[in-house]
């Protein structure tokens, strides 16, 4: 059975092809009216406030006000149901947990984008939208929360982050193929980097993420994890041998066969964490 009439669908993103890409799939769609795609957050709320879209595609990082605070300022009880669009793979699993429809994560394709754009719909069709925004008001108080702990703070003036279920990072979103898979930081036997991605090694298996090495190692707990080169993190409990290789260079061999390479500035403070006498 057809809808009753068209779904009013708002993008907001700040990459021009990102905007582009969505347009072209939602024109696929039967009943969908684009209503307006912006690119900033700023824009964001005035035409969520202006346009009263049934359904919000919202970028989590955009210039100007972040999808997070662009809910803040509308107010989770203005807000329409909202799938979130974003390319930091941290963000996606704690947003889609407690408040989004659904999430995407870029690059995302077709297939992807049908479920949840397909699933947004059921849900605005069996009215589910009520529940949606407690929800919304849940994350942003689980925020809030999350930000005054971080910084010492009682709320006001605090920035609008991602919510966390701590300091840092418990589990990793990999999305392969159209599905999301949870990689749990406690399995991970180390990282490196490729270019603008990180690839993520569990055993035998290896998953790539968009994400820079630098923002992982804040994210990573520094008592598990410890950046042993500029393109090479490692959880420490899987160390088990410390070589000096010809020519003064260190690597380290892992529990599972492993062998990487140290830099030699980080020598020192991985010696003193293994107890090694200087």
């Amino acid at each position: 059975m057809p809808p009753s009439r068209a779904l009013r669908v708002l993008i907001a993103d700040d990459e021009a092809l990102a905007r582009q890409r969505l347009e072209d799939l939602l024109r696929k769609e039967e009943a969908v009216e684009i209503v307006g795609a912006v690119a900033d957050g700023e824009q964001a709320v005035a035409a969520i406030r202006s346009l009263h879209p049934d359904l919000v595609f919202l970028d989590v990082q955009m210039s100007g006000r972040t999808g997070l605070e662009v809910v803040r300022e509308v107010g989770a009880e203005n807000m329409p149901p909202t799938i979130f669009v974003t390319a930091y793979d941290r963000y996606a699993l704690e947003a889609f947990d407690v408040a989004a429809v659904d999430y995407l994560l870029k690059p995302f394709d077709d297939e992807r984008f049908e479920q949840a754009f397909q699933r947004a719909r059921r849900l605005i069709e069996l009215k589910e939208v009520g529940r949606l925004t407690e929800q919304l008001r849940g994350l942003l108080q689980s925020e809030a929360r999350a930000a005054a702990e971080a910084t010492g703070a009682t709320g006001a003036g605090t920035t609008l982050v991602a919510p966390t279920r701590g300091p840092y990072l418990e589990r990793i979103a990999v999305e392969m193929r159209g599905q999301v898979r949870v990689v749990p930081v406690e399995t991970i036997d180390y990282i490196t980097a490729s270019g603008p991605y990180a690839e993520i090694h569990v055993g035998e298996k290896t998953y790539i993420i968009r994400e820079r090495m630098q923002t992982l190692e804040e994210r990573l707990d520094p008592s598990r994890f410890f950046r042993i080169h500029r393109s090479v993190i490692v959880r420490l409990e899987r160390i088990d041998t410390l070589l000096r290789e010809p020519g003064g260079d260190y690597a380290v061999q892992l529990k599972g066969g492993a062998r990487l390479s140290v830099s030699r500035n980080r020598v020192e403070p991985l010696e003193q964490w293994m107890g090694l006498p200087r």
